[in-house]
This record gives structure tokens, C-alpha cells and sequence, in this order.
């Protein structure tokens, strides 16, 4: 009897192990990342019009805005997806490529308005070429079926990068209420492409060291 009541409890542990949850392409921080896409050609367009187009200062308000709401959607839609066990492959997948169209197409706005000119295009070159790189190290490793954590340090790489852009976006119509907004943005963009090329390092090793063990 004992063995029988042993042999009962045990099935029962096996039956109850609860399935993967099947989550909805549509489920709210799929719908997040989604807006963060659509975010992209809005915060561009109001930036051309404003400054090549010679529109008023309020589009750059309304760029600014707009990329507010993007930023703190990348961080609230991994924060619902892993409360509300809503993690999924789209999510995976469109999470980093938003983020990147984000950063990347402000930065080249930004550098064809002059914000960014002179030495600080560096600084924004190797944010961009730090992006390219790990996408191919990602798509890489993806084949040989090893996955590079993201650290807490690439998390704030990408805060310190959407702080500073902000600051970017805010160019002139900032320092017309706060003289240095611009300069700020500046400075924090060089610091964030420090911490690019830091936590880049982590993802080229990875690469380096699969490609070595896989030509050996």
C-alpha cells in the first residue's frame, strides 16, 4: 500500500508539470516593442522637419516626447514580459532590433542636423559599429547554437545611450530654456560609447573563441 500511495504521488508530480505558456503575438509587451518601431520614422520625421525643413521649435518637443515614450517602453515591456510570463521568441528577436533602429537612426538625424559634429562623430561611429559587430557575432553564435547573456553593464550601456540621445534630441530647443542641454548630451554620448566598446569586448570574445576551437 505504501509502494501504491509512493507510486500515485510520484505520477501525480509528473502530470502536473505546468506547460510552456504560448504567448500572443499581440500580448501587451509584444505590442510595447512594436510601438518602440513605429516610434523610429515619428522621432525622425518631426527632427528633418523641424531642422532641415526649418519648422518650429515644438516639433523638437514633439520628437522628444515621442522618443521618451520609446525609451521607457524597451524597459517596461522585459519588465511585463517576465511578469506576466509573457517571454517569447518575437520578443527576443524584435527586442534589440528596435532598440538599435532607435539609437541608430537619431544618431545619423542627429549628425546630419550638426548636433553632433566634429569630434563627437566618433563617438557616435562607434556606437554604430559596436551594433553592427555584435549583430553579426549574435547571428554567428545563433548557428553554432550558443547564446551570450546580456550583463547588467550592457544594460546600462543602453540606458546611458537613450539618456544622451535624449539630451540630443532636445539640441537647441533645450538650451533655449537651459543653456549646456546640448553640451550635456555631448558628454554622455562619449561616455556611453566608452561603455559600447567595454561591453563589446564580452561579445567579440565569444566570437573569437568559438571561431578558434571551431578552426582547430
Amino acid at each position: 500500500m505504501v509502494h501504491k500511495r509512493r507510486y500515485v504521488m510520484a505520477m501525480n508530480s509528473t502530470t502536473t508539470t505546468p506547460e510552456p505558456l504560448r504567448v500572443h503575438p499581440l500580448a501587451l509587451p509584444n505590442i510595447l516593442t512594436y510601438g518602440r518601431i513605429v516610434a523610429v520614422p515619428i522621432v525622425v520625421g518631426c527632427m528633418f522637419y523641424q531642422n532641415i525643413l526649418n519648422g518650429g521649435l515644438w516639433l523638437r518637443w514633439a520628437a522628444l516626447a515621442v522618443f521618451v515614450f520609446a525609451a521607457i517602453s524597451d524597459f517596461l515591456d522585459g519588465y511585463l514580459a517576465r511578469a506576466w510570463s509573457q517571454q517569447s521568441s518575437l520578443g527576443r528577436m524584435l527586442d534589440p532590433i528596435a532598440d538599435k533602429l532607435l539609437v541608430a537612426s537619431c544618431l545619423l538625424m542627429l549628425a546630419a542636423e550638426s548636433t553632433i559634429h566634429g569630434w563627437s562623430l566618433f563617438a557616435a561611429a562607434v556606437i554604430l559599429c559596436r551594433e553592427i559587430l555584435v549583430s553579426g557575432l549574435r547571428e554567428y553564435l545563433a548557428e553554432l547554437r550558443v547564446s551570450v547573456p546580456v550583463t547588467r553593464l550592457a544594460k546600462w550601456k543602453t540606458t546611458l545611450q537613450l539618456i544622451a540621445v535624449g539630451f540630443l534630441i532636445a539640441g537647441e530647443a533645450g538650451d533655449a530654456i537651459v543653456p549646456g542641454v546640448t553640451k550635456v548630451g555631448i558628454t554622455l554620448l562619449w561616455l556611453s560609447a566608452l561603455l559600447t566598446i567595454y561591453t563589446g569586448w564580452d561579445y567579440l570574445q565569444a566570437g573569437l573563441r568559438h571561431l578558434t576551437k571551431e578552426s582547430a
